[in-house]
């Protein structure tokens, strides 16, 4: 039996199929553009919930606590406002402790900034080894800072040192390293740069070798030496590297306490103070003398001295930065109105012959 269709009896589209298409594609597209203009947000927010967390929630609550009279045992007292930081400013100990930071800052970093940048240099060059030599100057940097300060404290010993017995050896007087001033600096600096070069040295390496080596080699065809393509190639390439570098070591810098603890555990920075770090004498107002207000306002003072150095570093880099910038313009201008000019001559002449 065959059956017969007729028009009136076929089944119409659903008009509602196109719709749910619709819907589907408009999810699909609302769900897309929101996957592109969200998700980095969302991939970048662990970091700044953690930041917020661990970083600048203490950085507030210390501020707090610097406007109180807070004692380590009986916590908060009655508002002072900015009496503490007054009172800070007014000790002499701060001052101390804040010329010591300098001091040893100094010491340590334009000498470490120097020797990374020359280790980095060297392996940088085709020499044999390289994967050893590269991951053997990271090795000061793996071991503890604590285990750095005890095996320098010994060499350092003013009785029975490693380094006064070779100075005797040779008939030259001990160093009181940890009595006198600028010898304590010289020897918590050592400690330092021992253990930081190397990673400074590794990081500079990084940006040395993404420099193109074709640069290079067409100065080293104009004539250029290894000095010269060193000053004037491979150091402008690294700037924004080195203002990094020049950065971290800053705040590392200035925020030094495990070497100067470690030199002389008895003290809190030698018997007259004499190596006593601004962060050390944060740590005696808080745990000794158990002035949790006084402390907090060192540590915000302290906060702010950073970031003037670093502004200080910004603008120094920004300002080298402008002024190679306008001297490379200059030269290039020159020599452009010197091949113009070199290009006319001939037709000038040529046109000159003509009339003739």
């Amino acid at each position: 039996m065959t059956a017969t269709l007729t028009p009136g009896t076929t089944t119409p589209p659903r008009p509602s199929q196109p719709r749910t298409a619709d819907r589907a594609e408009r999810r699909r597209h609302w769900l897309s553009r929101l996957d592109v203009k969200a998700s980095p947000y969302a991939y970048v927010a662990p970091f700044f919930i953690l930041f917020g967390l661990v970083g600048l929630f203490p950085l507030i609550y210390t501020f707090v606590v610097s406007l109180y009279d807070w004692d380590l045992l009986k916590g908060q007292g009655d508002f002072v406002g900015i009496a503490n930081f007054m009172s800070v400013l007014q000790d002499e100990y701060f001052w101390n402790s804040l010329f010591n930071t300098l001091s040893i800052f100094i010491l340590s970093s334009i000498p470490q900034l120097i020797a990374a940048t020359f280790i980095a240099a060297i392996l940088d060059q085709n020499i044999r080894a390289k994967t050893f030599w590269r991951m053997s100057v990271l090795l000061p940097y793996v071991v503890t800072p604590a285990a750095v300060a005890l095996i320098f404290s010994n060499m350092f010993s003013e009785d029975y040192g490693l380094i006064n017995n070779m100075l005797q050896n040779f008939g030259l007087d001990a160093i009181g390293w940890k009595t006198d001033t600028f010898a304590s600096h010289i020897a918590i600096a050592t400690m330092v740069n021992w253990r930081w070069t190397g990673y400074n040295a590794l990081i500079l390496l990084a940006a040395m070798q993404s420099v193109p080596r074709d640069v290079h080699e067409s100065a080293a065809l104009d004539g250029a030496g290894a000095l010269r393509r060193f000053f004037s190639i491979t150091l402008p390439s690294i700037r924004p590297t080195m203002v990094f570098v020049i950065i971290t070591a800053t705040i590392g810098g200035l925020q030094i306490f495990v070497e100067p603890r470690m030199f002389d555990a008895s003290t809190a920075g030698g018997a007259q103070r004499q190596f006593q770090t601004t962060v050390l004498y944060l740590w005696e107002m808080a745990f000794f003398r158990q002035n949790f207000g006084e402390a907090s306002a060192i540590a915000w003072l302290l906060f702010l001295i950073i970031i003037c150095f670093g502004l200080i570093n910004f603008m120094l880099s920004r300002t080298i930065a402008t002024a190679e910038t306008k001297v490379t313009s200059t030269r290039r201008q020159k020599r452009l109105a010197r091949l113009r000019s070199a290009r006319s001559t001939p037709a000038t002449t040529r046109s000159t012959e003509d009339a003739q």
